[in-house]
């Protein structure tokens, strides 16, 4: 049984901080219960999360002596909420983030891990600021280089290569959003569980299909949609609580991002030339991802130097709550090769 936070947990501080952007972060702290901390570990959540989707992974991590931070990222949680776009591109998200370690870690550089979002942003962070990172890691999220081929429509994408990313256009259009509202707490209990794998009782079927999204009739009056079985009643309502705050229009930001990341790459990832994660990484993939499938990670290896570890575990979308044994063992074996010879006070048994 993996040791986890519970809603609360008095095993991690609470801090906030605005940054030079002017975007407010909520983000935990978790230390080890004795001693200097060997390194700190800065994990990135992906949609819909919080900084609490780390939460079989913190325990873990401060008992080999590292310490933890982990933000509610922009949109999310306690953090600011803008209502525009361009705050949550991958070049605006890097900035804030390479802001925030520089004020935890300002003398040592970190290790970087991310789940979904959290996934394809640490990636960019670690293209952009590799001098901050002395190793990245990603669950479930692929890394794709900057797009030097020229603009490419998102639909065509997915028709043509990706049908797996359907799902992104209805999560772009506000009518899925607009609908999640109306329903107000309700609503969004629903669409958590049915991201988080509910399963319809009559069929067995997940509610949610990456290659077309969710049924709005879902989220009707009188319709009812099962608890997700990867979380309890009290983490569900955490979560519920959270979104409550500020709703799911920043969170579906993140998918409305596809045209200014591409101008924005253009103008000086592409432009420069830059391609390459100069820090030593690992992806982890699930084997029963629908949205991220494993072979979504084929021919990584080129665009790593410095070398990339490849795993896989038996989970859906969310390995981190479903598998958190071997998630944890993996990213514990990482983090050892990172630090070998380097960190005192590390504990390398897992």
């Amino acid at each position: 049984m993996v040791d986890k936070l519970v809603p609360n947990d008095p095993r991690v501080k609470h801090h906030t901080t605005t940054l030079p952007s002017g975007h407010t972060y909520h983000y935990l702290e978790a230390l080890p219960s004795s001693g200097t901390p060997a390194a700190t570990v800065v994990l990135i959540h992906g949609f819909p999360d919080l900084s609490f989707g780390w939460r079989h992974q913190i325990p873990f991590l401060t008992s080999l002596s590292l310490r933890v931070i982990v933000p509610d990222m922009l949109g999310y949680g306690l953090s600011s909420a803008p209502s525009p776009i361009p705050p949550y591109s991958y070049k605006s998200l890097s900035t804030d983030l390479a802001s925030l370690i520089q004020l935890v870690s300002p003398s040592q550089p970190i290790i970087l891990g991310g789940h979904d979002w959290g996934g394809a942003i640490v990636w960019r962070l670690a293209l952009r600021h590799p001098a901050l990172i002395l190793g990245v890691f990603s669950i479930c999220t692929p890394y794709n280089a900057p797009n030097s081929q020229g603009y490419i429509p998102k639909k065509v994408l997915i028709d043509q290569f990706l049908p797996n990313f359907a799902y992104q256009l209805q999560f772009e259009d506000p009518t899925l959003e607009n609908k999640i509202q109306a329903a107000g707490r309700d609503g969004i209990r629903k669409f958590l569980n049915i991201l988080y794998g509910s399963k319809d009782s009559k069929t067995g079927k997940g509610h949610f299909v990456a290659n077309v999204g969710i049924d709005l009739s879902l989220f009707d009056e009188g319709v009812k949609v099962e608890k997700s079985e990867l979380l309890s009643e009290e983490e569900l309502e955490f979560y519920v609580d959270q979104y409550e705050r500020n709703g799911v229009h920043a969170p579906m930001n993140y998918y409305r991002t596809w045209d200014v990341n591409y101008e924005e790459e253009k103008a000086d990832l592409v432009k420069e030339g830059k391609s390459k994660v100069e820090v030593p990484g690992m992806i982890l993939t699930a084997t029963r991802d629908t949205a991220l499938p494993p072979k979504m990670a084929d021919n990584m290896e080129q665009f790593f130097p410095r070398g990339l570890i490849k795993r896989e575990v038996e989970a859906n979308h969310w390995a981190t709550w479903e598998n958190p044994e071997e998630v944890n063992k993996a990213i514990g074996e990482f983090v050892g090769e990172l630090l070998k010879g380097r960190a005192k006070g590390f504990k390398a048994s897992i």
